[in-house]
């Protein structure tokens, strides 16, 4: 897959300058983590890759065709059932629904017991387990992830994080988080977002296959240290 990479960028909101002249590579096929303080440019980064904004200056390239997005709200449509919200993609492009792919992609985040189900009936974990299977219905090479898992408890978080690793492997995956100790888990480079206009930082990550064990030694003391630097940035706001 190819590799995402952002060309001499500039972009603001009015006088505020997000970026200016930003040249950073994001490695295809691989998981990348941006962390950052609230309001720091992360959410516009991936709406820049998305095509939802257009650079004022500069290129990205590397994304062709449509990405897939996930965000903190499922987004599931409450008139649909289960099955019809995952295969949403295939309606929205006026082709034929795949119904057996979507069964087979409901079963693997073991919610095929509830295909007829209504959104309303399930729990926000579930809801979560279905934006993802809808996620992965779209057949798309670029997924963009906006905080996915920010709302739900912290045993809920653990499992959907595993989950998502697995089925998004081998996918160009960006993803927006405040929690170190997920960027630690699932992270094959991690980018730490400061500063206006915004610079990056490249972080190590642990050793150790994604989704990393979260009773690792190095993943804690990884996610000890990556605290101690977000605080850092923090303070400086």
């Amino acid at each position: 897959m190819s590799d995402i990479r952002f060309n001499d960028v500039s972009f603001a909101w009015g006088d505020v300058p997000l970026c200016q002249q930003l040249n950073v590579q994001l490695r295809g096929g691989t998981t990348t983590v941006l962390l950052g303080c609230s309001g720091i440019g992360k959410s516009t980064l991936l709406r820049l890759v998305a095509g939802l904004l257009s650079p004022q200056q500069g290129s990205i390239s590397g994304v062709s065709g449509s990405v897939a997005w996930m965000g903190q709200q499922d987004l599931l449509y409450p008139w649909l059932s289960v099955l019809e919200n995952v295969m949403l993609a295939a309606r929205l492009q006026g082709v034929k629904p795949d119904r057996t792919r979507a069964l087979a992609l409901l079963a693997q985040v073991k919610l095929a017991e509830v295909a007829q189900a209504a959104p309303h009936q399930l729990s926000g974990g579930m809801r979560q387990r279905v934006a993802l299977a809808r996620t992965l219905y779209a057949q798309r090479d670029v997924v963009l992830m906006d905080e996915p898992f920010a709302t739900l408890d912290v045993m809920t978080k653990l499992r959907l994080q595993t989950l998502t690793a697995r089925l998004l492997q081998d996918k160009t995956v960006l993803l927006v988080t405040h929690d170190p100790l997920e960027a630690c888990r699932l992270a094959d480079d991690i980018l730490l977002l400061h500063g206006q206009p915004l610079q990056i930082e490249r972080w190590p990550v642990p050793e150790g296959i994604v989704p990393r064990d979260i009773d690792d030694l190095a993943l804690l003391q990884a996610q000890s240290e990556l605290f101690s630097r977000l605080n850092t940035y923090e303070k400086t706001v």
